[in-house]
C-alpha cells in the first residue's frame, strides 16, 4: 500500500501542477479576449488566429481542469443521499462510484477520442477560417484529459482505500456549494 500511496501523491502533484497551467489560462484567455475586443473596435481590425486561440485556451482548460477539479473534491456530486451518509460511509461510495462510472467511463471516452485527434494529425488539419490555427494540435487534449482524470480517479480510489483500512486520513470531506 505504500507504493500504491506514493503512486497516488506523484498523480496529485501531476494534476495540481496541470490546474495551475489551467489557472493561469483563464487569465491569459481574459486578457486574449479583452485585447482581440478592444482591437476589433479600436481598429476595425479581427484575428481568427486569436479566437481560436481562446477557444483552445478554453478546451485545455476544461479538459484538463476536470482531473484538477476532481483531486480537490470541488467536482460536481449528487448530494440528496452523501450528505446524510457517514463519512466511512461516503468513502465507501466515491471508491465504488470511481471504479465502477468514472474510471470506464473516462477510459472509454480516451479511446473513443484517440481516433478524431489521430485522423486530424494524419491529415494535417488546420483551420477552416482564414487565418485560423492547425486544428490537430488541440485534439490531443481530449484524449489526453480524459486519460489525466482517469489517473485523478485511480489516486482518489487508492486514497479512500488507505483511508478505509486506517492507513491514512484524507479531506475528503464535502461542502455543498453557497448559492
Amino acid at each position: 500500500m505504500k507504493f500504491l500511496l506514493s503512486l497516488s501523491a506523484a498523480i496529485d502533484r501531476l494534476n495540481e501542477k496541470i490546474g495551475y497551467i489551467c489557472n493561469f489560462l483563464v487569465l491569459l484567455a481574459c486578457l486574449v479576449s479583452a485585447g482581440n475586443a478592444m482591437v476589433r473596435y479600436a481598429f476595425d481590425y479581427s484575428s481568427n488566429a486569436w479566437l481560436e486561440a481562446q477557444w483552445y485556451m478554453f478546451a485545455i482548460m476544461v479538459m484538463f481542469g476536470a482531473s484538477y477539479t476532481f483531486r480537490r473534491n470541488e467536482h460536481v456530486r449528487v448530494e440528496i443521499f452523501y450528505v446524510m451518509l457517514s463519512e466511512r460511509k461516503q468513502l465507501w461510495l466515491d471508491l465504488i462510484g470511481t471504479l465502477v462510472f468514472l474510471i470506464p467511463v473516462v477510459l472509454i471516452l480516451a479511446y473513443l477520442s484517440w481516433p478524431l485527434f489521430y485522423l486530424s494529425y494524419l491529415t494535417y488539419e488546420d483551420s477552416g477560417n482564414a487565418g485560423g490555427l492547425l486544428r490537430w494540435p488541440i485534439k490531443i487534449v481530449l484524449p489526453a484529459g480524459f486519460v489525466l482524470l482517469a489517473l485523478q480517479g485511480v489516486s482518489e480510489v487508492i486514497k479512500r482505500a488507505a483511508a478505509l483500512e486506517g492507513l491514512t486520513t484524507i479531506d475528503a470531506k464535502y461542502e455543498r456549494p453557497t448559492q
